[in-house]
């Protein structure tokens, strides 16, 4: 981008489309916290080990038929939180299944995939 083209674009547009090269690259901008799963260490998206296990879990009481509502109630009677230290609801574990089968966007710069497993 040259001196007349950085002038003519907002300053958010710009920091928009540094994240999002950023993220084209596999980096984190900083741009909200990361995914439950994940942390950011030097600018760069790591997995979490302790949140990947929790993810696990999820991911075997979904597939073994429970409701999100029982795996939540499972979850904090196991004294699991979530990523800022609070109880498990239904619409956190739907996030963190819809992240895992992938109908949401990341901001990692991934492509989304509608498989299912």
């Amino acid at each position: 981008m040259n001196a007349h083209q950085f002038q003519r674009h907002p300053v958010w547009e710009r920091l928009n489309q540094g994240r999002q090269a950023k993220a084209a690259k596999g980096g984190y901008a900083g741009y909200g916290a990361p995914a439950f799963g994940q942390q950011s260490i030097d600018g760069e998206l790591v997995e979490n080990p302790n949140e990947q296990e929790i993810i696990e879990l999820i991911r075997r009481h979904h597939k073994s038929g429970k409701s999100l509502q029982q795996i939540a109630d499972w979850l904090n009677s196991q004294g699991y939180t979530t990523k800022r230290g609070q109880q498990w609801r239904r619409v956190s574990v739907k996030r963190v299944l819809d992240r895992l089968y992938g109908r949401a966007p990341r901001l990692s710069g991934e492509e989304t995939h509608l498989d299912e497993d």
